[in-house]
């Protein structure tokens, strides 16, 4: 079963985009090229934004691929298909890689175990449970990528809009 998706580089240095699409070739097994624009967020920084089309699980292996650069701000999303929830990763230098199941509207779909977790943290008193629920919402990163996420001048724009 195949799924599609997008990698959105959010900012990674001049030398370590050449890296960056050698790494998304491994993983789909193709020649990629990414259409690098300056991030104005973090000057001299570059951005890239690259629809993919995969097995299901390729979301991950991408992000297993970019983890760990130190310098690199990345999110890569893959759809829902028949056989599989859809997948956000997120990751910055400063809080690592954020991984979330996303149900057929986009929602973050939190597993049983991981809000029973948090509410036996809170109770504990090792947290507040704001604190723990925003972690498992990625809001942490969220925050972190919010102003790189607005493209610069020249890039695709994708808005979204948030209906309550």
């Amino acid at each position: 079963m195949t799924t599609r998706g997008v990698l959105y580089v959010h900012s990674a240095p001049r030398a370590l985009c050449p890296h960056v699409e050698w790494a998304v070739a491994g993983v789909l097994g193709a020649r990629v090229q990414l259409d690098w624009i300056r991030q104005p967020a973090a000057p001299g920084t570059w951005r890239a934004e690259f629809s993919w089309q995969g097995a299901t699980g390729t979301a991950s292996q991408l992000a297993s691929a970019l983890r760990g650069w130190q310098m690199l701000r990345f999110e890569v999303t893959a759809e829902p298909c028949p056989t599989a929830e859809g997948e956000r990763y997120s990751a910055t230098p400063d809080l690592g890689i954020f991984h979330a199941v996303t149900g057929m509207h986009g929602d973050i779909l939190v597993p049983e175990d991981r809000l029973r977790a948090a509410l036996a943290r809170a109770a504990q008193g090792e947290t507040v449970l704001e604190a723990e629920i925003a972690k498992l919402l990625g809001k942490p990163w969220d925050d972190e990528l919010e102003p790189f996420r607005y493209a610069g001048e020249g890039a695709p724009v994708r808005w979204l809009h948030q209906v309550v």
